[in-house]
């Protein structure tokens, strides 16, 4: 099974394919980049430990690698510049993602792949991806919240000075400052967190506080996430190839889950071969769900400035000319949301299905110790 990785000459992408490397999952790695030099060494530079960890297939190429993929993931993103404005980097990512999706469209995208962003803002650009990839909105998958999860449970196991794989906890919504905790799924070796010895309110507000700055403290220390961030992508990426059907806080398409609709954000997802197979709708509290459905809010704000100003034509949405070097590399952090519309999602009448309806699942059991992945 193939995976391209679009951007993955930098660190996102580079992390990305190491940790598929190290999965020995993916049979047949690509490394794709605007900078060719940059992708040709990394490439090399992951061959040469191959002999150590799997037999593997790993090139660069250019964008004609997508049409023999079975998972096409893009990295690539922009850095903010001095005294830009976060809708004027939106909007520049923005531009970069579409031209790098019509070149991965025009380079023959299969209908029968799996197209898995991290590109921030992910969220808006999933989106963008389920309306313009062609492709069904199953095989669309953004990295979501999978990334913060990850975080979110390392964070708790470190403040509680217990085994990190011992936690299971969920954060859902917008990969961004509008992300909810899930408080009511926190468990440590099958107990309630709040039952937990030494956990308490505070404890439980400095632990999200650390976790949604966590991005951005990762930039001021070392430039970006990477490890953490690459067996994230590998999660979800083996899920697909393996048909794992792991239930993963993944970005999709919603329609009528949690009252969401087209909007693309992050709820449990079972993923498997097809992509997402189902969405589960949890019991939360009136809290969580009040704080979910605000997320959507904010990001369906910003996907409506986002998509007025791509409705004005191309002068309006010029594709971005990036330098190749800064083309390669997706920042993890997402920003933080600009001044968004709060109008309510629309009703079903109002929504834009595309594909087939989903397979949907309400609940009224906690799922507690559900199946993450990170």
């Amino acid at each position: 099974m193939k995976v391209s990785v679009i951007g993955g000459g930098g660190l996102v992408g580079s992390m990305a394919a190491f940790a598929l490397q190290m999965g020995k999952v993916a049979s047949h790695i690509s490394i794709i980049d605007a900078n060719k030099q940059v992708a040709e060494g990394v490439a090399l530079d992951l061959l040469q430990g191959a002999s150590l960890i799997a037999d593997q297939r790993i090139v660069a190429e250019d964008m004609s690698g997508v049409a023999d993929s079975d998972v096409v993931v893009i990295t690539a993103g922009l850095r903010r510049k001095p005294d830009e404005s976060r809708l004027d980097l939106i909007n520049r990512n923005v531009d970069l993602f579409l031209a790098l999706l019509a070149d991965a469209k025009k380079a023959g995208l299969r209908p029968d792949s799996h197209l898995v962003v991290v590109s921030n803002p992910v969220d808006v650009l999933t989106h963008l991806a389920v309306k313009r990839s062609g492709l069904d909105w199953r095989r669309v998958i953004g990295l979501g919240t999978q990334l913060d999860t990850a975080r979110f449970c390392s964070h708790i196991a470190r403040r509680l000075q217990v085994p990190t794989t011992q936690v299971k906890a969920l954060l859902l919504g917008e990969h961004g400052d509008s992300m909810v905790p899930i408080w009511s799924s926190a468990t440590v070796g099958g107990l309630s967190l709040d039952q937990w010895p030494g956990w308490n309110a505070q404890a439980a507000a400095e632990t999200f506080e650390e976790t949604k700055t966590a991005g951005a403290k990762m930039i001021s220390l070392k430039g970006g996430s990477g490890f953490a961030v690459g067996v994230s992508i590998r999660e979800v990426v083996e899920s697909i190839l393996l048909d794992s059907r792991k239930i993963l806080p993944v970005s999709t398409l919603q329609q009528g889950l949690y009252d969401l609709r087209d909007v693309c954000i992050s709820v449990p997802t079972e993923v498997g071969t097809g992509g997402a197979r189902k969405q589960y709708e949890l019991s939360l509290t009136s809290k969580e769900k009040i704080g979910l459905q605000n997320s959507a809010r904010v990001l369906r704000g910003i996907i409506d400035q986002v998509e007025a100003r791509l409705a004005k034509g191309p002068a309006a949405a010029a594709p971005a000319a990036p330098a190749p070097a800064a083309a390669s590399s997706a920042p993890v952090a997402a920003p933080a949301p600009v001044a968004a519309s709060m109008a309510a999602i629309g009703p079903a009448s109002d929504a834009k299905p595309i594909g087939h309806p989903p397979v949907q699942v309400r609940t009224a059991v906690n799922r507690a110790s559900w199946n993450r992945g990170a």
